[in-house]
């Protein structure tokens, strides 16, 4: 059996693709976005991300945006596993009723200034499932949404997008007086 699978490998080589080229575009558009993060937040982008119900096919392609090819933490953005260390809710999936009562509080439990991003087409308008006896329909019928990401499910580049323009909303946004 061995022998055999040997003699395929053999036979076919390597067949993998080569690893793509950073153009001086993208090493520039990387570099623009781990600025803005820094220069808006001044620190590290924190994240927390919350299925509110999904069918785990946005949280496939936000975990795409971990891997080499888009190397999230290269620009300054990390997941982070408790609310009380995030500056923005991810969110996915039309909020089934089990986890509204969860999702609010995890928004309440995020530091201000908290950033609010519903990913596909379920977090925005509910999606195929809607609203009904076992879901309240999209994120910002339980909590406030700043930036809506559509798709079944977006692509990462997409998901990154509506990162960036939440965390660049957060700069146009005057900070609340202190009382």
């Amino acid at each position: 059996m061995i022998w055999r699978i040997a003699t395929q490998i053999v036979k076919n080589g390597i067949r993998t693709e080569p690893a793509p080229d950073a153009s001086d575009a993208v090493r520039f558009e990387a570099g623009r976005i781990q600025d803005d993060v820094l220069a808006i937040l001044g620190r590290a982008l924190s994240i927390r991300m919350v299925d509110a119900g999904s069918c785990n096919g946005c949280e496939l392609e936000i975990n795409a945006l971990g891997n080499p090819y888009y190397n999230i933490e290269g620009f300054g953005i990390k997941f982070v596993a408790s609310p009380r260390h995030a500056d923005m809710l991810l969110v996915t999936g039309p909020v089934s009723r089990n986890m509204a009562t969860a999702l609010r509080r995890t928004f309440e439990a995020t530091p201000e200034p908290k950033l609010v991003v519903a990913v596909g087409d379920c977090g925005c308008d509910g999606g195929i499932f809607g609203e009904s006896y076992a879901s309240c329909g999209p994120v910002s019928r339980v909590i406030p949404v700043d930036v809506w990401v559509p798709g079944c499910p977006p692509a990462p580049i997409e998901i990154l997008r509506g990162i960036l323009t939440a965390v660049r909303r957060c700069r146009t946004v005057p900070p609340d007086p202190v009382r």
